[in-house]
């Protein structure tokens, strides 16, 4: 073998310019979709997957058009059923790396059943949930995750629906990544999208995601330089809950709830919760993910969990191999013929 053959033989190195497709993304002029398909093209690389083996699907909204800006295969499907779709794609070829791109309207009204049984089966896909809390792309309404009283298209009066929280509801099916990232934190946003994509099971990451358009500045506390440190938390493995513009608070946990108490490094309160997304148990998991919004304190943002258990491809498999030691292999034909069958003639 020859210099020229050794070249040719060895895997050629991705960029994110290879994941760029020809079409050109058509969003509003500063959307929160650019940032995330900017670090999504960033992160693809990384993960060692050569680049046939990707493949995004997508179900209706502003967010939906992600697999047409994507040079990998990629599925428009309708509306809320892209888990459905995605499941069948995984489950024909597990050696494929899925990601599930929805947004609160698609994933959470429509297909709120459809994500629920995703998460509990455990399928090894990576669902990516823009949430902007508005229907962006029928222009205005409110969603399932719109704050109550949101004056919209659809509620000129403010809405009177209690809010969906998506991580909470990701983690109460049974997902075993889940965490929460924003737009605005571009290496944050690379660093949640790399986790969850590695992650071997169903991985839930919701996306603050600002509409600026329908829903400017919804989320502008968690990154205005004024505010962001009092109202975000970002959290960090082996670390307590600090937050604060100083480094001055953190969550302590106390008769079943979190409280924001005064942190001195040099001499830190007494039994501080230490976060660790694989450890953590349902109680500390459910109390974080309800802080979302709370005006007294910080909103998390980071993984809030991260379990190993067998994914439902690897059970099905076992499944059909058990099967196939007790009864030998199937004939089709004979599959057609057997049992109460009937002949039209």
């Amino acid at each position: 073998m020859n210099n020229q053959d050794r070249v040719a033989t060895q895997p050629l190195k991705l960029t994110a310019a290879d994941f760029a497709s020809k079409s050109e993304p058509r969003w509003c002029p500063g959307c929160g979709d650019y940032a995330i398909y900017a670090q999504m093209k960033k992160i693809l690389p990384e993960l060692g997957i050569p680049k046939e083996k990707f493949v995004f699907v997508s179900g209706i909204g502003c967010s939906s058009r992600f697999p047409y800006y994507m040079n990998t295969f990629g599925v428009h499907s309708i509306h809320g059923r892209a888990p459905t779709v995605a499941s069948g794609i995984k489950l024909a070829n597990p050696e494929l790396k899925v990601f599930i791109i929805t947004g609160d309207g698609d994933g959470l009204s429509i297909g709120g059943n459809h994500f629920i049984h995703l998460c509990r089966r455990n399928i090894d896909v990576t669902v990516i949930l823009f949430n902007n809390r508005i229907y962006g792309l029928t222009k205005g309404q409110y969603s399932p995750t719109s704050v109550k009283g949101q004056i919209t298209k659809s509620s000129p009066y403010g809405t009177l629906e209690n809010p969906f929280n998506p991580v909470l509801m990701a983690m109460a099916s049974g997902a075993t990544f889940v965490a929460r990232t924003i737009d605005r934190n571009p290496k944050h946003l690379a660093e949640i999208l790399r986790r969850a994509a590695e992650h071997k099971g169903t991985s839930f990451v919701e996306v603050y995601q600002n509409c600026v358009i329908f829903n400017d500045g919804a989320f502008e506390d968690l990154y205005s330089k004024d505010t962001k440190d009092d109202r975000a938390l970002y959290m960090e493995k082996g670390k307590p809950y600090i937050f604060g513009k100083n480094h001055d608070k953190v969550l302590k946990w106390n008769c079943s709830r979190f409280e924001a108490v005064p942190y001195d490094e040099a001499n830190p309160p007494e039994n501080l919760l230490i976060h660790d997304e694989k450890n953590l148990s349902a109680e500390i998991e459910f109390g974080l993910a309800s802080l979302t919004d709370n005006p007294h304190l910080p909103t998390p943002m980071g993984i809030f969990r991260q379990v190993e258990t067998e994914t439902y491809e690897e059970l099905l498999q076992k499944q059909i191999d058990l099967v196939k030691e007790k009864k030998g292999e199937g004939d089709l034909e004979t599959l057609f013929n057997s049992g109460n069958t009937f002949i039209i003639e």
